[in-house]
């Protein structure tokens, strides 16, 4: 089955941006990772498919190869992985290799290809999304983490034969990983369709993995969370991530923070931000409130007069980054609260001191008065 268009896949245009692209790829992988879709098969394919795809879009140097050539330019089991091509740049030469043995039969320059090599490649990188309390991030900790990944065999070591055995060369492409077919007047390479593409044949595959050389398993791991860490920060944990083919080294697993939504603070870099509702008559003559903080309660003096909307700043409470030696602030924004379920006592004291305040508004409600004043003039008179 010929494979899906790589944009089409993650649902962005052609010229998305890789911001773009990265929040796409990341809502499918939240939706479909098969730790969220147990024995789902359907939702399993659509979780390989964003990650292959999101794999060659964000990388620039297969992102161009890919929109020139689709996927025979990033494909290294057609072309070859690690290829160099126009310009040296990786991601062509399986390409510019076809075009040039098909050249090089043309105008006598035989020789002009190159050897596959030996079919041994790096693991794939994992991504794993780590959700955190605000607490969590601020101080740091240690979180165990339960991931699917390839894994090398550990009957056959990776090498896919039987222990005792050992691969052998190809005898179709001669180890090369490719094979010369002549179509008449031109003359082509292709995959070797016996090793397809490997180099080498098992004659008998590890019972274990049937040749593979890897198992899908899930592993757990313990990560050390440094404080500090803030949303879309990554820790890296080198091999760790998907085992090689054939023998070839393992890639990274790339933990990525998450950060839930807190029931009091708003996080910007490492200042904190609180809404801070007082009553009425605090606001009017001042007081002192008792306020929440990331370490327990601190004191704060409300002057008299105090407006909704005014912020007030405590130094050093907010949080200590991963890549600053000092704290941030912690700012806290007034909210007036206005008073409900008000007993006939309270209305009628409130109705008095509206009727002083209406004796000379101007001077106990200035606001309002000059907000008044620009409404006459607004309408005229």
């Amino acid at each position: 089955m010929p494979k899906r268009d790589y944009y089409s896949t993650l649902g962005v245009n052609r010229d998305a941006s890789d911001e773009e692209i990265k929040k796409a790829y990341r809502k499918l992988a939240m939706k479909h990772h098969p730790d969220r879709n147990p024995d789902d098969k359907a939702s399993e394919d659509k979780f390989k498919d964003a990650k292959e795809a999101y794999e060659v879009l964000s990388d620039p140097k297969k992102r161009a190869a890919y929109n020139q050539f689709g996927h025979a330019g990033v494909d290294p089991a057609a072309f070859g992985a690690g290829a160099r091509g126009f310009g040296g740049q990786e991601g062509f030469g399986g390409f510019a290799d076809a075009f040039g043995d098909i050249f090089g039969e043309i105008f006598g320059n035989a020789g002009g290809g190159r050897s596959r090599g030996s079919g041994v490649f790096r693991g794939a990188d994992l991504r794993y999304n780590l959700e955190l309390s605000l607490e969590e991030a601020a101080r740091g900790t240690e979180a165990r983490i339960r991931i699917p990944a390839m894994e090398e065999c550990a009957t056959c070591h990776g090498s896919g034969a039987q222990p005792g055995t050992q691969a052998k060369t190809c005898p179709t492409c001669n180890g090369q990983g490719q094979v010369r077919v002549s179509q008449g007047f031109f003359s082509i390479q292709q995959t070797c369709p016996q090793c397809h593409g490997s180099g080498k044949i098992i004659p008998q595959p590890c019972e274990t993995c049937d040749g593979a050389g890897r198992l899908r398993k899930h592993k757990t791991l313990s990560v050390k969370i440094p404080a500090g860490v803030d949303q879309d920060d990554r820790i890296r944990l080198s091999g760790e991530g998907e085992a090689g083919i054939n023998g070839g080294p393992p890639g990274d697993l790339y933990v990525v923070v998450n950060l839930k939504p807190h029931a009091v603070f708003q996080r910007q870099n490492n200042d904190l931000h609180c809404d801070m509702p007082i009553g009425f008559a605090t606001a009017a003559l001042g007081g002192e409130i008792e306020i929440p903080t990331l370490d327990g309660h601190a004191k704060l003096k409300i002057p008299p007069e105090t407006q909704t909307g005014q912020v007030f700043r405590l130094k050093s409470k907010g949080i200590k980054g991963v890549r600053t030696a000092s704290h941030g602030d912690l700012y806290c924004h007034v909210a007036i609260e206005t008073p409900i379920k008000l007993t006939a006592r309270q209305k009628d004291l409130l109705r008095e001191f509206e009727a002083i305040n209406a004796q000379d508004p101007g001077a106990h409600n200035p606001r309002a008065k000059n907000w008044f004043d620009r409404v006459r003039e607004f309408f005229g008179p």
